[in-house]
């Protein structure tokens, strides 16, 4: 828990550097970071990214950020498609498996791209958060290997439940989400 506070604490300072904003390295590469952490902090790494965000919303901040949370995008999503009183009948009548497909269905990554792309506005720092509570309906790295076509000069902070290796993502520290080596760890 030590640990977790004290990577937390590095993260305002991070975001304040200059290079955050500029993007990273010689090659400029996209700026997409994650920050990783045990899934039973999660309430903790939530109460921070309020701080956080707190921290950058006064007049005259060079830093504006938004965050998406997927699994509210997800729900927005639903709503304006018309299925979101369908779903929970459709889980009783049909079953998991049935919903499990028709919610990978509509909930395709373009769909989240075109919501954070009509939001993003003069914003110029992205959190995207909620990825445990979207699992096992939409997955952290199609979103972030699309996200890279929308968001190539905005940085990116994905808060991720579970481990970032540098390489791959393990959701809850169990489900290997998939190859990701294009963001960077956001503090060690």
């Amino acid at each position: 828990m030590a640990n977790l506070r004290k990577r937390l604490d590095k993260i305002i300072p991070k975001i304040k550097e200059e290079k955050f904003i500029q993007g990273r390295g010689l090659g400029n590469e996209i700026s997409f970071y994650v920050f990783d952490y045990e899934p039973e902090h999660e309430l903790i790494v939530r109460d921070y990214i309020i701080h956080i965000k707190k921290e950058f919303s006064h007049e005259g901040s060079n830093r504006k950020i938004i965050e998406f949370d997927l699994f509210k995008v997800l729900i927005e999503i639903a709503k304006e498609k018309r299925i979101f009183e369908r779903i929970f009948q459709m889980e009783e009548k049909q079953g998991k498996d049935a919903l499990f497909k028709a919610m990978t269905n509509f909930a395709k990554p373009e769909i989240f791209l075109h919501k954070i792309k009509e939001q993003i506005q003069d914003h110029n720092v992205v959190f995207i958060t909620g990825v445990g509570k979207v699992y096992p309906f939409v997955r952290s790295h199609n979103i972030l290997n699309n996200l890279q076509e929308v968001l190539d000069r905005i940085p990116v902070i994905m808060f991720f439940p579970g481990k970032y290796d540098g390489l791959s993502l393990r959701l809850f520290d169990r489900f290997k989400d998939d190859n990701y080596y294009r963001a960077f760890r956001l503090v060690d």
